[in-house]
Protein backbone atom coordinates (compact mmCIF):
# COMPACT_ATOMS: atom_id res chain seq x y z
CA UNK A 1 0.00 0.00 0.00
CA UNK A 2 1.51 3.50 -1.23
CA UNK A 3 0.55 6.24 1.06
CA UNK A 4 0.49 9.86 -1.16
CA UNK A 5 4.03 9.92 -2.80
CA UNK A 6 5.92 7.18 -1.37
CA UNK A 7 6.06 3.79 -3.02
CA UNK A 8 4.80 0.32 -2.51
CA UNK A 9 6.81 -0.94 0.88
CA UNK A 10 7.88 2.28 1.66
CA UNK A 11 6.18 2.05 5.16
CA UNK A 12 6.62 -0.82 5.88
CA UNK A 13 10.99 -0.29 5.23
CA UNK A 14 10.24 2.98 7.45
CA UNK A 15 9.02 0.44 10.03
CA UNK A 16 11.84 -2.26 10.08
CA UNK A 17 14.38 1.20 10.21
CA UNK A 18 12.85 1.75 13.83
CA UNK A 19 13.18 -1.28 14.96
CA UNK A 20 16.57 -1.58 13.79
CA UNK A 21 17.73 1.43 15.60
CA UNK A 22 15.94 0.39 18.80
CA UNK A 23 17.74 -3.01 18.97
CA UNK A 24 21.08 -1.83 18.04
CA UNK A 25 20.51 1.01 21.11
CA UNK A 26 19.36 -1.54 23.02
CA UNK A 27 22.59 -3.97 22.24
CA UNK A 28 24.89 -1.01 22.56
CA UNK A 29 23.70 -0.74 25.94
CA UNK A 30 24.83 -4.66 27.45
CA UNK A 31 27.64 -4.91 29.61
CA UNK A 32 30.29 -7.30 29.25
CA UNK A 33 33.70 -8.43 30.50
CA UNK A 34 34.53 -8.42 34.40
CA UNK A 35 31.85 -6.84 36.75
CA UNK A 36 33.76 -4.06 39.02
CA UNK A 37 34.61 -4.55 42.71
CA UNK A 38 33.77 -1.12 43.45
CA UNK A 39 30.83 1.45 42.06
CA UNK A 40 32.87 3.51 40.13
CA UNK A 41 30.82 6.68 40.74
CA UNK A 42 30.67 6.46 44.48
CA UNK A 43 33.29 4.19 45.80
CA UNK A 44 31.12 1.63 47.45
CA UNK A 45 31.49 -1.61 47.53
CA UNK A 46 29.04 -3.75 44.96
CA UNK A 47 27.78 -7.09 46.73
CA UNK A 48 29.19 -10.15 45.03
CA UNK A 49 25.48 -11.17 44.13
CA UNK A 50 25.01 -8.37 42.27
CA UNK A 51 28.48 -8.90 40.47
CA UNK A 52 27.29 -12.21 39.83
CA UNK A 53 23.61 -11.55 38.23
CA UNK A 54 24.89 -8.51 35.91
CA UNK A 55 28.09 -8.93 33.83
CA UNK A 56 30.08 -6.28 33.51
CA UNK A 57 28.37 -4.89 36.18
CA UNK A 58 30.36 -0.50 36.59
CA UNK A 59 27.61 1.21 39.39
CA UNK A 60 25.61 0.25 42.47
CA UNK A 61 22.08 -0.13 42.71
CA UNK A 62 22.11 3.27 43.85
CA UNK A 63 23.89 5.09 40.94
CA UNK A 64 22.59 2.57 38.23
CA UNK A 65 19.05 3.96 39.40
CA UNK A 66 20.12 7.19 39.84
CA UNK A 67 21.52 7.05 35.93
CA UNK A 68 18.53 5.20 34.58
CA UNK A 69 16.24 8.08 36.00
CA UNK A 70 18.65 10.60 34.41
CA UNK A 71 18.98 9.18 30.93
CA UNK A 72 17.48 10.76 28.20
CA UNK A 73 14.47 8.51 26.99
CA UNK A 74 15.16 8.02 23.04
CA UNK A 75 13.16 7.09 20.73
CA UNK A 76 9.78 8.64 18.71
CA UNK A 77 11.92 9.85 15.97
CA UNK A 78 9.80 10.84 13.45
CA UNK A 79 10.60 9.32 10.08
CA UNK A 80 7.44 9.87 8.18
CA UNK A 81 7.42 13.55 8.75
CA UNK A 82 3.67 14.08 8.88
CA UNK A 83 2.02 16.94 10.53
CA UNK A 84 0.37 15.04 12.00
CA UNK A 85 2.80 13.49 13.78
CA UNK A 86 4.83 16.68 14.39
CA UNK A 87 1.84 17.95 16.54
CA UNK A 88 2.07 14.82 18.98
Amino acid sequence: MAGGWTRDGAVQEQIDASVEDAVKRARSNIQSGESSRFCEECGSAIPEARRDAVPGVRLCVTCQSIFEDDAVATGGINRRGSKDSQLR
